[in-house]
């Protein structure tokens, strides 16, 4: 072989101790975890600061690998947001279950392709299987397919794109082969307070923003059901299960049937919100979500998967299929599950495997419990700040608040000095023209404890203003 070229670089790089440095890695981990409940949420102008050593030119020479973990560990550790903590309520993110964190450490090391059965038959098995746990306990039509995606703004792509195709299928035209620029004009609904991802998939697939038919809502942000539009076969409907403010849900039981039986498509954007199904005790605010035709969601955010994790489902098979298919001479489908064809991309890791260590690692009881228990931390939490003279914006319906301090200049600043505080870490939003402190407890690390110090952070940083 000595006539051929052989990198002395990749050659080092082989005969390293990859063992050694996935031990030192682990090491790492560990001891970011034993440090992480006695860190501030937010890191220090000092570790910030500190980030300035990534400042470099690229080297000529490979550096080892436990040169890339220590300037990882000792610089980029201290200066990271501890999401992971339970005291972090700036976004609704959810935390990682131990069960599909120590899983995904095991499946890194797999690096698994998951875009057809040939390339990973356990990929392909495990997501089949979380696809069914996923529409059992979510309580969705059984002919129900899923879509494992990067995130919820790419479920509710796929769900708008497979909605769309199937609205003019109905109306007898072939988007996918013939396009839009000939296509029949269709009516598209979504709320008034309908998510910013909503718009942008609508922009995505070339539906702009200016045909929209918007319907009013109340002051929760749930679409009001005797505003909404005639509807027909030429009709997409976007509704919404968790307002990304008040947490609040559209009156699916009001409209969907209804919807249903004029010939509408339905698609319900469920980034957080669709996780109430699983629950015994807030399923109500789903009653009728099971007459849509697809959903979305995000594992991370209420489930606590592991980031990169949205989840896309469709009742009609055939259609996110075809919406979905590519073709090539060497692609090799099979008689098994072929993932590549319910999602829009190809090669994807196996994100599936965390869906399913997670609901392993719960169970349909520890998913129930979960769900509700967030819910029961949000109304304690806003228990503590409204008997503090805190105003509460929003009907605690599931795990979002809206906390006003007397006026938007003092609501802003107690914001501020509540994020410098480094006790917990909340973001503010605008509910209605009014500064809002928005909290979202999302995370299965949070404890009463938890929420019990942050409260009492906040009220002692608004007696000072």
């Amino acid at each position: 072989m000595s006539k051929y070229y052989i990198s002395p670089i990749l050659e080092k790089i082989r005969k390293s101790s990859l063992s050694n440095d996935l031990q030192y890695a682990h090491e790492a981990a560990i001891d970011y975890i034993d440090k992480l409940d006695g860190r501030s949420v937010f890191p220090s102008e000092s570790s910030i600061k500190n980030l300035s050593i990534f400042d470099e030119e690229l080297d000529n020479k490979p550096c080892s690998g436990k040169e890339v973990l220590d300037l990882l560990h000792n610089y980029g550790s201290p200066a990271t947001v501890t999401q992971t903590s339970g005291r972090y309520f700036g976004f609704v993110v959810g935390g990682i279950l131990p069960s599909a964190l120590t899983s995904k450490w095991l499946t890194d090391v797999w690096d698994q392709n998951s875009a057809m059965y040939v390339m990973s038959p356990v990929a392909a098995k495990i997501e089949e299987v979380t696809e069914k746990w996923l529409v059992d306990i979510l309580d969705l039509p059984e002919e129900t397919v899923a879509g494992f995606v990067n995130g919820s703004s790419t479920a509710i792509t796929i769900g708008l794109n497979t909605g769309r195709n199937y609205v003019y299928n109905n109306l007898g035209y072939d988007v996918i082969r013939d396009g839009l620029s000939g296509a029949p004009k269709i009516k598209i609904i979504v709320g008034e307070d309908a998510h910013s991802t909503v718009y942008k998939a609508l922009s995505i697939l070339g539906l702009g923003n200016d045909n929209l038919v918007k319907v009013p809502v109340d002051d929760q942000g749930r679409m009001l059901a005797d505003k909404m539009p005639e509807l027909d076969k030429s009709t997409l409907l976007v509704l919404q299960a968790g307002n990304v403010n008040t947490g609040s849900f559209d009156p699916f039981d009001k409209i969907c049937k209804k919807a249903k039986d004029a010939g509408a498509y339905i698609h319900i954007d469920g980034a957080f919100g669709l996780w109430a199904n699983a629950c015994d005790k807030l399923k109500h605010l789903t009653k009728g979500m099971e007459y849509a035709d697809s959903w979305s969601t995000d594992g991370h955010k209420t489930l606590n998967v592991p980031y990169d994790s949205g989840i896309v489902f469709s009742r009609h098979r055939d259609m996110l299929v075809n919406s979905m298919h590519m073709t090539g001479s060497y692609i090799i489908l099979s008689d098994q599950r072929d993932s590549m064809l319910y999602t829009s991309d190809m090669s994807r890791r196996a994100r599936a495997i965390d869906v399913w260590a997670t609901l392993k690692g719960l169970g349909r009881d520890g998913v129930n419990e979960l769900v509700y228990e967030l819910h029961q931390k949000a109304v304690y939490f806003g228990d503590l700040l409204r008997e503090a003279g805190l105003e509460i914006l929003n009907d605690i319906v599931f795990n979002q608040l809206l906390v006003r301090y007397e006026s938007d200049e003092k609501t802003e600043k107690l914001i501020s000095e509540v994020q410098k505080s480094g006790v917990c870490w909340l973001g503010g939003a605008k509910h209605k023209g009014k500064s809002v402190m928005r909290i979202s407890v999302s995370s299965y690390k949070t404890t009463y404890e938890d929420v019990k110090m942050s409260a009492e952070d906040i009220i002692r940083i608004a007696k000072t203003l």
